[in-house]
């Protein structure tokens, strides 16, 4: 029996999907001391390591630690402030990482989405075709072993060719395809095991109705594979905003902030807090999506739990 066969022990535990009240306490409370834990860390090390950093027989064993390399926290907040460029009336860095950050995040959206669909059909294909399981899942699993930054020039070429009905092929269309080449592995993998997850009680309950497999699968199928589906969608979620982060630096596509953070990059000779500014716009922009698709477990948790009652039918 394989990890995608095992049945759950009992069809209501996907009722555990609902968060209660002292779980959507402890989540953002957890989330706080993690954010403070990593500031105490980079403050520690900032302080520690000597400012030339450490080298063990002519090896750098730990990095720079002066400004140039690692700035001090307080300092990656402080140059939000300061204008992009030093020209009258430029826009702020923490403006540009907004702007910029907002571009991405429409980019990874619809890279999410287009990946949850794929993920699902598949999954769905490969539940009721064991032939299409056999056909199809080694390819989506080694397809996530080809690196992305050599995948994406060449989506971005492929793109270029394509021309329908005279709307050319965007730039952006290749880091939402991108996108969604990792965000569709974890949905695909994780919906099958789900749809594999009832237990042979309530298969066998909706046998005895005469429902056919369509019936099943949405009465039981479905709601059941809700726990195994709500981690797969976080992590669909957050793939996504690392593909649209590392094809737009790949393509080259401007107004994201994957470029942005190739311009601060070219421009911390002296100073690596803009840089620093940036990776953490990215980082948030991560969060947010993520948060985004936490926020349909609520409703996703309650569509779990409509599965038909198979007290007193088990043998």
């Amino acid at each position: 029996m394989t990890a995608l066969d095992a049945p759950r022990a009992d069809t209501a535990a996907v009722v555990t999907a609902v968060p209660s009240s002292s779980r959507g306490v402890r989540r953002p409370a957890m989330a706080a001391a993690a954010v403070v834990l990593l500031v105490l860390m980079w403050e520690l090390v900032k302080v520690t390591v000597p400012t030339d950093g450490v080298s063990v027989a002519g090896v750098r064993v730990l990095p720079r630690t002066d400004d140039g390399a690692l700035p001090h926290v307080w300092a990656v907040f402080t140059v939000l402030g300061e204008p992009e460029v030093n020209v009258a009336g430029s826009r702020s860095v923490g403006a540009a990482i907004l702007a910029s950050g907002t571009f991405t995040f429409g980019l990874a959206v619809c890279g999410f989405v287009l990946g949850t669909v794929v993920g699902l059909a598949l999954a769905v294909a490969m539940a009721r075709f064991v032939w299409v399981e056999r056909a199809v899942l080694p390819y989506v699993i080694v397809s996530q072993t080809v690196p992305l930054i050599a995948l994406a020039p060449l989506i971005a070429g492929w793109g270029g060719r394509i021309a329908v009905a005279g709307y050319a092929w965007q730039p952006w269309m290749s880091v939402a395809v991108i996108a969604s080449y990792l965000a569709f592995f974890p949905v695909a993998v994780g919906m099958l095991r789900g749809l594999r997850s009832p237990t042979p009680a309530a298969l066998e309950l909706m046998h005895c109705y005469a429902a056919g497999w369509w019936t099943t699968l949405v009465r039981v199928r479905v709601p059941s594979s809700i726990p195994h589906l709500i981690p797969s969608l976080r992590l669909a979620a957050a793939a996504s905003v690392v593909g649209a982060v590392v094809a737009e630096i790949s393509t080259g596509t401007t107004g994201g902030i994957g470029r942005q953070i190739i311009v601060f990059a070219q421009q911390a000779t002296g100073d690596s807090a803009r840089l620093y500014a940036a990776v953490l716009g990215a980082a948030v922009l991560g969060i947010i999506v993520t948060a985004l698709v936490s926020a349909l477990e609520y409703s996703l948790g309650r569509y779990a739990g409509r599965l038909p009652s198979t007290r007193g039918r088990q043998r």
